[in-house]
């Protein structure tokens, strides 16, 4: 017997113009949420009706309607209604969120934007957010949740959302570890740059030098530098605690890159040792060399460490 499936999960998204309604929805779709915005009140039925991508069957994603007094057929009475019936009919969880915000501080905003409230284009801004307030009244008195973001920059109100209306296993920032060659240029898009330099130099024990980070005896040469047990827990440390912060903060992407001078030893290693421990703590890191398959230059390596 096929267990019924679960209710499609819909977040209404409202409240008062300039109160934060967009940075609210560009910080659900970040976490996987699809969005709508403003879609006139007649289709709503339409796209409810539209069948969603095989993979996200079962309420898998869920969906954000943006809804604003700007918005084509708007009457907060039917919006309330609707949401009402759809609840009753099982088949979805509708909730509502509403974005409030003191008067004088929406007049603030607007005055330093330099925008015209929707509703008061040839009058003072308080008039129009005074008449907006009446007619979002409904939707305000039957919301499920409340944020007021009068004392609140963009940056709280994303990270409230994403502490909020995460979706499990989405929202992850996407992990890569790299190695390069400080002899060719730092990653552009490293976020952490990470210089082993310091530990001691494959590249000069002759035997060594034609190999890679990837091989057991170089890994085994460089680990058994003096500073290597030491610096590498620093470095577990020091991802242990700014990996989860980019997190919390919503980044997407998160690039840690171990630079040595040719980028074929020490970085090598260094790069699959702490991808291994990063598995071994949860994350998923890719990981790429990107000056793996350069050949080995006496140039760029400078002179040779003493013995």
């Amino acid at each position: 017997m096929t267990a019924p499936a679960d209710p499609q999960r819909i977040l209404l998204v409202t409240g008062l113009s300039g109160a934060g309604k967009s940075t609210v929805l560009k910080t659900l779709e970040d976490l996987g949420w699809e969005v709508v915005d403003n879609l006139p009140l007649l289709l709503l039925d339409r796209l409810l009706a539209t069948e969603q991508p095989v993979t996200h069957r079962d309420g898998g994603q869920p969906l954000a309607l943006g809804i604003g007094s700007r918005t084509r057929g708007f009457d907060a009475e039917s919006i309330v209604r609707r949401i009402k019936r759809l609840n009753d009919e099982g088949q979805r969880d509708v909730s509502t969120l509403f974005l409030d915000c003191a008067g004088s501080e929406l007049e603030r905003r607007y005055s330093e934007t330099r925008r015209r409230h929707p509703l008061a284009l040839d009058r003072p801004a308080s008039d129009g957010i005074a008449r907006e307030r009446e007619l979002l009244a409904p939707l305000r008195h039957t919301a499920g949740q409340l944020i007021d973001t009068t004392d609140m920059s963009a940056a709280d109100l994303a990270k409230q959302v994403r502490s909020t209306y995460a979706i499990p296993g989405h929202g992850e920032p996407t992990l890569s570890v790299m190695s390069f060659g400080f002899a060719r240029g730092l990653p552009r898009n490293a976020d952490i740059v990470l210089d082993m330099r310091f530990l001691r130099n494959p590249h000069w024990v002759p035997e060594l030098r034609p190999g890679t980070g990837q091989d057991a005896d170089v890994a085994a040469y460089v680990a058994d530098d003096p500073a290597y047990p030491a610096s590498m827990a620093a470095i577990e440390t020091l991802l242990g605690i700014l990996l989860p912060r980019y997190r919390a903060e919503g980044k997407a992407y998160v690039t840690v890159a171990f630079g040595c001078t040719g980028g074929r030893h020490r970085s090598v290693h260094v790069a699959e040792r702490m991808a291994s421990w990063l598995r071994d703590a949860g994350f998923s890191p890719t990981v790429t060399h990107r000056d793996l398959g350069m050949k080995p230059q006496n140039s760029l390596e400078g002179a040779p460490q003493a013995p």
